[in-house]
């Protein structure tokens, strides 16, 4: 289980741009030092998680567009067919409530773009710390070669991916304020909607 597991995060690493520990350092790595890896590879694994994740709901958001889109273009087409003064006016109700909500998708997937970046980041901060956790392990069973590496450098490597995740992150705030906005709008125009039609339509308990 456990060589399954570190053949899987070796897939994960490679390629990665991340320093590594050479692979000929840890041939000869105990197996009690690779149970104390457990804690990094499942911090990998978790990175690996929650950028899929991530990917998917880019995904979902793209595909919720299209369908706002298909929506507002049907609502464009009831204020040509409205046949009285009631329903051209349900009619363009509508047509702001549609663009109100492709507007705020529009932003939700700015964040979700972001929150992809941000996850990507987190994993190559999740494979410093994994590798920085395997030269500790390396240097600890005194194996040949781990005394050429300088724990310095895969320390400052954890640093530096860590402080660009911070950075990433706090610039995610003004995008989700944004998105946030953006939905307070579409959820006004929605109210009004719901409230013309007596919550026939596009009322939260009925969509």
């Amino acid at each position: 289980m456990n060589r399954l597991l570190f053949s899987v995060v070796a897939v994960f690493l490679a390629g990665c741009g991340v320093r590594r520990v050479p692979g000929d350092v840890l041939e000869k790595l105990p197996y009690e030092a690779k149970i104390e890896l457990l804690e990094a590879e499942n911090d990998l694994a978790l990175a690996v998680d929650r950028l899929d994740e991530a990917h998917n709901e880019v995904n979902r958001a793209r595909d919720q567009i299209r369908r706002a889109k298909d929506r507002r273009s049907a609502a464009s087409d009831e204020v040509g067919a409205a046949r009285d003064p009631l329903s051209r006016e349900v009619a363009e109700l509508a047509v702001v409530e549609a663009e109100r909500r492709v507007d705020w998708l529009r932003a939700h997937q700015r964040v979700n773009g972001k929150e992809e970046d941000l996850a990507d980041q987190n994993l190559t901060c999740a494979k410093g710390r994994y590798e920085q956790a395997r030269l500790t392990a390396a240097r600890k069973a005194k194996l040949e070669g781990s005394e050429r590496l300088d724990p310095a450098d895969f320390e400052q490597q954890v640093k530096d991916c860590e402080a660009r995740y911070a950075s990433m992150k706090e610039a995610l705030k003004e995008t989700s304020a944004e998105a946030a906005t953006l939905r307070t709008e579409w959820d006004q125009a929605r109210a009004a909607l719901a409230k013309k039609t007596f919550d026939a339509r596009a009322s939260p308990y009925v969509e």
